[in-house]
């Protein structure tokens, strides 16, 4: 059967059944939301004279969901359109349209009974072939279907998504006995490919597989904080990066997440589990008391942490779990905490802190992780058929840079199982047997293939074709060429990839170099280019800290020749006779977004932050971006169409100035940052594969680089009202003086200097205004203080 989903419903508009909506409506699936009727009238309702009859009243609660995601932050939707995407109703008027989707997805109070309720209900009205899940997240999947229609049964599982939808990218899928393997193995691939969800498959065991083991491990912490006599601050302070896990840590997340949740979803094991394990999962009672107090975390105001003002601003203080009084944050800072942050990468980081036995961050850290390692194992087969699901649902559901198998290979299987036996700790058989064949790591590499441990014998791991491992794809093939800052890598195929790899990606002499060179030995052996990499952030900018130093030493011709260059390599991207494709993802910004702009076409990651953010260090771009996003903008209005270029260019003026951002790919269009032309990839994973076969399609189509054309400009006339608009900001308090003073160079730069309105100018002769705008802005004290303060802060100045 060829299955497709055009449409889908989701029951229940709460904060997850509506971050699930908006994230079916981000990749394009219109979706019906429904929920239950109010069994009253709001004040506001009677005084309109609305009852509950009225469809108004009758669609509220679902109504209010769909609103409700306009006003969360960070925002659930990749743009504001895609509400339109998203129809409500109520479980009651509405129920007999579920015929009309291909896939209803439950996410109503987790309670088994309300549940298997609402199913009977979708039974009776979904058509025959029609997908259903639910989104529980411990609830058994097995026994919500009971008493369904066989067609029903074969077409349902458990879809647990985790919160917030858009952003974390674990989707856990949950099969029956009666799942038909073709429907498990089509939303397996849907998941992959059209949500951009890291799809594990678990067994219907209590919380599945993310949950049981990261409950497991933030309750193994708060006890090993209350035995040690750590506080909640110092606990935080090495159970976040320090050890490859989120800022968040464990306090704060938390907080994040909301102790009644946390609470409940422990309760779930505590319910269906027995021995040493229910001990666990029975929380201690202060957290207890906290939840009666209703201090559950950030959306009660206060929770592990509260900001309170003081006699010095705003500061956080940390709860006392013995006086449940708020104190003082604290850190946990020792010898090991000092010496692990000279390691590199979070592999090193951990193996340090656990091996500083009798430090107390080392002792805090080994007491933390040995239970999650012991207890992974002992769940294994149980919650997941292999290892790499298991440490893929915690990367994907909690943010670790390492799952548990990975952790304890990072940390030394044989020496680590040696210690945990030393201080009477019992690991799992199947621990032994492996060290006992000689195997000392559950995973290995060879030949650019992953293998892991299985069942007496290492098993290879498969991925989706989609995927390119750029550093595995490395250390088989090699590279054409390299330096510190990037390399040219042969990605298959006849296309070549440009990989950034200097710190934070931030452009240098080395990164420009590279960008010339590539494009060279494209255009003369390859059918197209790729610059992209898979880092953290595709880029930030610009070396800063290169330009500070050496505008602090008054080196102004050699930042000439750097900005010069920059310039010469972004026109030698965009002139190039070969099609260069950029595959911008997360941060992208200054000189990321001009690498990006001059590309023959755009294959974005959905999550990619776009926006030339110079001002913000006293600067304006100097690689061509004001010109490019000029241009984009330009080129983006149909030449049939008589258009206002005054007004072109005071947008464009406007959203350099103030440093405008893109929250997501869709809204980076939207900005003009990209085009209709340019593509978006929702599965991050997939990235470099989709930008490989933009540059095949545009090779195969017959690839032409583009013509040079004059460009018009508003001239002096079109600068003085750019300028005008700068200094009302100002009068208004909106703009430093410094502000101003940014916004008049890069006002003289759009506007083509001192032209009349209307010149047709040529790039070089905007690249050259360009250039000397920067560097005069270079030499400028307060902007040297803006670059010193976001290199030394990471935010910026207004001064």
């Amino acid at each position: 059967m060829n299955r497709t989903i055009r449409r889908a419903a989701v029951l229940g508009s709460g904060v997850m059944g509506a971050g699930i909506a908006a994230h079916l409506a981000n990749v394009g699936i219109p979706t019906l939301m429904l929920d239950i009727v109010p069994r009253e009238v709001t004040a506001k309702e009677a005084s309109a004279g609305l009852t509950l009859e009225d469809r108004q009243v009758r669609n509220r609660i679902s109504q209010s969901g769909k609103q409700g995601l306009l006003k969360q932050k960070p925002s659930p939707l990749t743009s504001k359109g895609n509400l339109d995407l998203i129809e409500v109703g109520n479980l009651e008027d509405d129920l007999e349209r579920l015929g009309e989707v291909d896939w209803i997805i439950e996410v109503v109070v987790e309670n088994l009974e309300v549940k298997q309720k609402v199913f009977a209900s979708v039974d009776q009205y979904r058509k025959q072939g029609a997908i259903v899940s639910s989104n529980t997240s411990g609830i058994s999947v097995e026994a919500m279907a009971e008493g369904r229609s066989e067609d029903f049964k074969k077409h349902f599982l458990g879809t647990h998504f985790f919160n917030p939808p858009r952003y974390l990218k674990l989707l856990e899928v949950i099969p029956t006995k009666d799942t038909d393997t073709n429907v498990l193995q089509f939303m397996k691939t849907f998941g992959e490919d059209v949500l951009g969800k890291g799809v594990v498959e678990a067994k219907d065991t209590p919380n599945f597989i993310a949950n049981r083991i990261g409950t497991y491990g933030l309750l193994v912490t708060v006890r090993e904080m209350i035995n040690g006599g750590y506080s909640v601050g110092e606990v935080d302070s090495v159970t976040g990066p320090m050890i490859g896990r989120p800022k968040s840590a464990t306090f704060r997340t938390l907080d994040v997440v909301g102790l009644d949740t946390f609470l409940h979803v422990a309760k779930n094991v505590y319910d269906q589990v027995e021995g040493k394990e229910k001990d666990v999962f029975d929380p201690p009672a202060f957290m207890k008391t906290m939840q009666e107090k209703g201090w559950i975390g950030a959306k009660a105001g206060q929770g592990f942490f509260v900001k309170k003002k003081g006699e010095k601003g705003s500061a956080i203080f940390e709860l006392n779990p013995e006086t449940l009084e708020y104190e003082d944050r604290k850190k946990l800072k020792t010898k090991a905490t000092e010496m692990v942050k000279q390691e590199k990468g979070p592999k090193r980081k951990l193996k340090a802190l656990v091996s500083a036995k009798g430090d107390r961050a080392g002792d805090l850290v080994w007491n933390v992780v040995k239970p999650v390692l012991i207890y992974s194992a002992q769940l294994a087969g149980e919650i997941a058929d292999d290892i790499p699901s298991i440490d893929d649902a915690m990367k994907w559901g909690f943010g670790w840079e390492l799952g548990p198998f990975e952790m304890w290979d990072a940390i030394g299987v044989e020496k680590s199982v040696s210690r945990m036996k030393e201080e009477g700790e019992e690991v799992p058989q199947w621990v032994e047997d492996m060290l006992a064949k000689g195997l000392s790591s559950f995973y290995k590499q060879e030949n650019g293939n992953v293998y892991f441990y299985h069942d007496g014998d290492y098993k290879q791991q498969s991925f989706n074709d989609k995927e390119i491992h750029l550093k595995r794809h490395k250390e088989v093939h090699g590279v054409i060429k390299s330096n510190k800052g990037a390399s040219l890598i042969d990605i298959g195929d006849d296309v070549a990839l440009l990989e950034f790899h200097s710190q934070s990606n931030a452009i240098g002499l080395d990164i420009i170099q590279m960008i010339n060179y590539a494009v060279e030995e494209v255009e003369n052996n390859y059918k197209g280019l790729v610059i992209g990499n898979q880092a953290k952030n595709f880029c930030v900018g610009a070396n800063l800290g290169m330009i500070l130093m050496e505008a602090q030493d008054y080196n102004f011709i050699e930042i000439e020749m750097v900005v010069r260059q920059f310039q010469q390599a972004m026109m030698n991207i965009k002139y190039s006779n070969k099609p260069v494709v950029a595959a911008p993802f997360g941060m992208t910004l200054g000189g990321g977004t001009e690498v990006t702009l001059p590309a023959s076409a755009v294959q974005a990651s959905q999550e990619t932050y776009m926006g030339l953010v110079e001002p913000g260090v006293g600067l304006i771009p100097g690689g061509g971006g004001n010109k490019e996003l000029y241009i984009k903008h330009l080129q983006g209005i149909p030449k049939s169409v008589d258009f206002d270029l005054q007004k072109v260019t005071n947008d464009v003026f406007q959203k350099i100035a103030t440093a405008k951002v893109s929250t997501s790919a869709e809204e980076a269009r939207e900005l003009g940052f990209l085009n209709q032309l340019d593509a978006i990839s929702v599965n991050g994973d997939h990235l470099i594969h989709d930008a490989k076969q933009k540059v095949l399609g545009l090779s195969q189509a017959g690839y032409k680089a583009p013509k040079r054309e004059k460009i018009p400009v508003v001239g002096e006339a079109g600068y003085a009202t750019m300028l005008l608009g700068a200094k009302t900001m100002g009068f208004g308090g909106y703009a430093s003086e410094h502000d101003i003073k940014i916004a008049q160079k890069l006002a003289y730069v759009l506007a083509g200097g001192k032209v009349a309105q209307g010149t047709l100018v040529d790039e070089q002769y905007l690249l050259d205004l360009e250039r000397e705008a920067f560097l005069s802005l270079v030499g400028e004290p307060k902007s040297q203080q803006r670059m010193q303060h976001m290199l030394v802060k990471g935010k910026p100045l207004r001064n």
